[in-house]
């Protein structure tokens, strides 16, 4: 008498299809490159090294503290985890387009997948790179785990938000990506990585107070410099354009995403 099939709840049935499809894309994104994940390291060292060299030429002392390197890298890194996770999920559907037709992966996986990946390997990042500058820099920095949390949180729904979004429109809009290039190129700089919010003159605050990424920002250094009160921050915004941006991308993407993986 042949035995039946153990049924597996589909709970289960998702946590291992996000679990072999974070395993493919560490594969494909990491194993086919020589150094493979230490190049995740070493790019941001690398970048914060650059930064630091070049600013430390022509300024005297940075804007907050004594070390140009945790200036830069409590700017840089936040960043960096949003436009991560951010270009991760807006191209998760498409990345994995030819696994969707098994019945057991769903669009909703893809994105999970790619998610869980882009916010590990950045808070991985980030450890090493604050460690190793905390362990080899006297930067008199004082830390407060709950704003450094509330930073990576931020820029995490941040990126998620307007990658789902970016997601539906990639594929509904040919030429959105085109677009979205061109019209965020100079948010690298209008991020605060640079500067404070403080520094900037009264118009230019005005305008940049409603980019979330400065919020994420201004959080993170407050949890390195405790004299830095960064009163512009607002939580209630960061986190409630977040949680429109995360709705509107779910419920457009539930009803759109056979058109969007057709395109």
């Amino acid at each position: 008498m042949s035995s039946l099939p153990a049924f597996e709840p589909p709970r289960f049935q998702a946590i291992r299809a996000i679990i072999a499809l974070v395993l493919r894309e560490m594969g494909t994104t990491y194993g086919r490159s020589p150094g493979g994940y230490v190049w995740a390291i070493l790019q941001p060292i690398g970048a914060l090294a650059i930064m630091s060299i070049a600013f430390s030429a022509v300024l005297r002392a940075p804007s907050l503290g004594t070390s140009f390197i945790l200036f830069y890298a409590t700017g840089f890194l936040p960043f960096s985890g949003y436009g991560e996770i951010q270009n991760k999920v807006s191209n998760a559907l498409r990345f994995s387009k030819s696994l969707l037709a098994y019945p057991r992966v769903t669009w909703i996986d893809t994105i999970l997948a790619r998610l869980v990946l882009a916010v590990l390997t950045k808070v991985t990042v980030g450890c090493i790179v604050f460690t190793g500058i905390l362990s080899v820099v006297d930067t008199r920095a004082v830390l407060d785990i709950g704003h450094i949390l509330n930073a990576v949180l931020m820029s995490s729904c941040i990126g998620l938000g307007v990658g789902l979004m970016n997601c539906l429109l990639n594929g509904l809009v040919p030429i959105w990506s085109n677009l979205w290039s061109i019209v965020t190129a100079p948010l690298f700089l209008a991020s605060g990585v640079f500067f404070l919010y403080e520094d900037m003159p009264e118009f230019a605050q005005e305008i940049l107070w409603w980019n979330p990424i400065l919020h994420a920002v201004g959080e993170m250094r407050r949890g390195f410099y405790p004299t830095y009160e960064a009163s512009y921050v607002s939580l209630s915004y960061g986190y409630g354009l977040s949680a429109m941006l995360i709705l509107l991308g779910l419920v457009f993407l539930r009803r759109y995403h056979k058109q969007v993986l057709e395109n």
